[in-house]
């Protein structure tokens, strides 16, 4: 009998192993899809989406549904175009257009990346002291300054590793629990199923604002730097042209997530903010608003939730900075080098400001992903270029079919950034 049970419990053993190693296998196969799904659903996303949804419910749910289908074909072609030419976007583009034209994007996406880092803090700062008012003392909830403290200290922590590897898992449990988080929000707060099926017909509410939060919407889940980024995440994995399918697995992948957990938190606000007609001004209004109306557990989990979308996409914005500059250096990527930790740092010192200073994150947030659609047309307007050059995509240069559709994403981002444009200034 005890033979038997020791080989029982070796089977089991055995069994569960092999089912743990085909589960990391599948998470190692897909990281990239995983990375930029937790770069894209940060606190800028959630806030845009949950001001789309108090604002208009789910009207506008059909330009989330366009931009990630165009977003899947994006990724593909990024990555393919990498995967072919062996080189990466920022580095081709150096070699092809010139010093300055590189040097333009880089700095653009650097730049934009830090005034993410600001609002990003600024929101998860302002959602745990409005959510921790009644467990402190005088009802002033926990201190920005300690929060902003403790969360810097876990990033620096993790991000000290400097291995591509072990920052596979770290995203893939921070995307986990904010994909668990919105969905079992949503399980509570949801609207009728029909107004799912409406808000995909494309209509243009005449509201105040409407113009921005579209161009935000759009410009969170089409920014360039998520393309650029791709090519570099498809050369760290080092996937070569018997990967193609890989590729477009975990494309599809990336991009079907992206539109489930946006349309999750857009429905959240709009199972609950918009019937009562209340919009959200302020990040801790996302609180605020939603606990008397869904209760202190519904509105806990979309706090744990939107802390989650914070930290998986701080984490690789700050890894963005030091990868780009490899990038365009034409050099390997070593997050261990006194360079890359200091550009770490700087954007962990950059993001105090809203701790230390106090401000309203939430409209940076809206503006700052409304700026970063403005970037796009000129990167999607050379890789077109390139991934039409016979010398370096050979027979896997763009057809015709493929050509047309990203002419029609080229002319969609080009409206969307005169969109944001006009939100903005007028």
């Amino acid at each position: 009998m005890g033979d038997k049970h020791k080989l029982g419990n070796t089977g089991y053993r055995s069994k569960l192993g092999a089912f743990k190693g085909k589960v990391a296998l599948l998470v190692s196969s897909i990281a990239p899809g995983l990375f930029l799904l937790g770069y894209n659903i940060g606190t800028g996303s959630v806030t845009t989406m949950a001001t789309s949804g108090a604002q208009y419910g789910l009207r506008l749910s059909w330009a989330l549904l366009l931009s990630c289908v165009f977003t899947y074909f994006l990724i593909i072609s990024f990555g393919k175009f990498t995967i072919v030419s062996g080189k990466t976007v920022l580095q081709s583009f150096r070699s092809r257009f010139g010093y300055g034209i590189a040097m333009f994007i880089l700095l653009s996406l650097i730049l934009s990346e830090f005034a993410s880092c600001i609002g990003i803090m600024g929101v998860v700062t302002q959602i745990i002291q409005e959510w921790s008012r009644p467990y402190t003392s005088d009802g002033s909830g926990f201190h920005p300054m300690l929060i902003w403290l403790f969360f810097s200290a876990i990033l620096v922590f993790l991000l000290w590793q400097g291995r591509y590897r072990f920052f596979e898992k770290v995203l893939a449990v921070f995307v986990g629990l904010m994909a668990a988080s919105f969905l079992m929000t949503l399980f509570v707060t949801s609207p009728p199923p029909v107004d799912y099926l409406i808000g995909l017909i494309p209509t243009l509410p005449k509201e105040n604002h409407t113009f921005l939060i579209i161009s935000g919407m759009v410009g969170t889940t089409m920014g360039g730097v998520l393309y650029v980024v791709r090519s570099v995440l498809v050369s760290e994995k080092g996937w070569t042209l018997k990967d193609l399918k890989i590729e477009k697995r975990d494309a599809a992948i990336s991009s079907g997530l992206m539109f489930i957990l946006s349309l999750a938190v857009m429905g959240c606000a709009a199972g609950t903010l918009f019937p009562k007609g209340l919009h959200i001004e302020n990040a801790i209004d996302m609180v605020k608003l939603m606990e008397p109306l869904a209760g202190k557990f519904a509105s806990s989990i979309f706090v744990f939730g939107i802390v989650s979308a914070g930290l998986s996409s701080l984490f690789p914005i700050l890894l963005l900075a030091p990868w780009l500059w490899s990038d365009f250096q034409g050099v390997k990527s070593n997050l261990k080098s006194p360079v890359s930790r200091g550009l770490i740092i700087l954007g962990i010192l950059i993001s105090v400001t809203f701790p230390l200073f106090g401000g309203r994150p939430i409209f940076i947030m809206i503006a700052s992903q409304s700026l970063a659609i403005m970037a796009t047309p000129l990167i999607l307007f050379l890789i077109l270029i390139l991934l039409n050059d016979k010398k370096i995509m050979g027979k896997y240069k763009f057809n015709i079919r493929q050509n047309i559709t990203m002419i029609l994403i080229l002319l969609f981002t080009i409206y969307m950034a005169v969109v944001g444009y006009m939100g903005l200034f007028f």
